[in-house]
């Protein structure tokens, strides 16, 4: 049996070490399943910063969630052994060290038959996650919900920012453009190209007033049977989500996406062959309730419920 979180009713939940769920802390990822990193990092953003610390509550507001998904049968602690790794030891005064010490990071874990979770830190850090997944599993289809599409060219100068990251992917070749899935997009933009540009390079966007008020689960079955087989990353940016619901976030935007969408959505990708995913965005200064962590711990439950090897009904 692999191992479980540590039970509410063995040990207060207010109590013991904090990682995420209260799952074992691990020292490598052998003979890990999925391992949980954190990357507290918001050198990277460009407008609200406090994403360094959305790791931590991450795992503080994980506390709440129970191991069993009542709502679908998954139980994804009875099919994988998970561990906790800690924090990525990021270079806080350089976003160019930093990125190149995740990606080596990521490069040890995956040494390993392991799926890694990034618990974020601001988006920039899914660049170099990718280019480490990329190197096991070759370019990647990618499921990305977000309010931006994060394809700017350049960001004050600088290539690789948490706006440019899925452009700079795009040209490495790391993603298979033609299954890419960016959804949740909406707001304002620089130019009139700001949503289409990557249109033009096979990424496919759905804009959130395309889904306003609808159920998710014929999108996500949509996606599903695009992307069959080949392996997947998922990143999720919370900012995804309306400000109602989770304004603890960077660059928040109002019409965005209902949890219960949000839910919909990812239990409706099940099946899909997930080699990793994140979690990225959160910004805890913004929310002092600590509701938007309690939201993406949540949306990270949903996401471990979905992967391979997890029993669902």
């Amino acid at each position: 049996m692999p191992s479980q979180p540590t039970s509410g009713n063995d040990l207060a939940r207010f109590s013991g070490l904090q990682t995420f769920m209260r799952l074992p802390a691990a020292e490598t990822a052998e003979g890990l399943d999925v391992a949980f990193i954190g990357v507290p990092m918001d050198i990277g953003t460009s407008w609200r910063s406090g994403t360094r610390f959305g790791p931590k509550q991450l795992r503080q507001e994980s506390a709440m969630i129970r191991p069993y998904n009542i709502q679908t049968g998954a139980a994804p602690f009875d099919g994988l052994e998970m561990g906790d790794l800690g924090d990525t030891a990021i270079n806080t005064f350089s976003l160019s060290d930093t990125i190149r010490i995740i990606t080596d990071t990521y490069d040890g874990i995956l040494k390993h038959d392991v799926i890694p979770v990034g618990l974020g830190g601001d988006h920039t850090m899914t660049l170099p996650i990718l280019r480490a997944i990329a190197k096991k599993h070759g370019p990647v289809a990618l499921v990305h919900v977000d309010a931006h599409a994060d394809v700017n060219d350049e960001m004050f100068g600088e290539r690789e920012t948490h706006g440019t990251v899925f452009r700079r992917a795009y040209e490495e070749g790391i993603l298979v453009p033609e299954k890419v899935f960016q959804v949740g997009l909406r707001g304002t933009g620089y130019t009139a190209e700001d949503f289409t540009e990557a249109q033009g390079w096979g990424f496919n966007m759905t804009i959130a007033p395309e889904i306003w008020g609808k159920s998710l689960a014929p999108l996500a079955a949509d996606i599903k049977s695009k992307i069959g087989d080949h392996p997947v990353y998922i990143t999720y940016d919370i900012d995804s989500l309306d400000p109602a619901f989770a304004p603890g976030t960077g660059t928040p935007e109002i019409g965005g996406l209902t949890t219960w969408q949000a839910m919909e959505f990812l239990r409706g990708l099940n099946g899909l062959n997930i080699v990793g995913f994140d979690l990225v965005e959160v910004s805890p200064p913004y929310d002092p309730s600590g509701n938007t962590a309690l939201v993406g711990a949540n949306l990270i439950f949903e996401m471990l419920s979905i992967l391979p090897g997890v029993p669902y009904r």
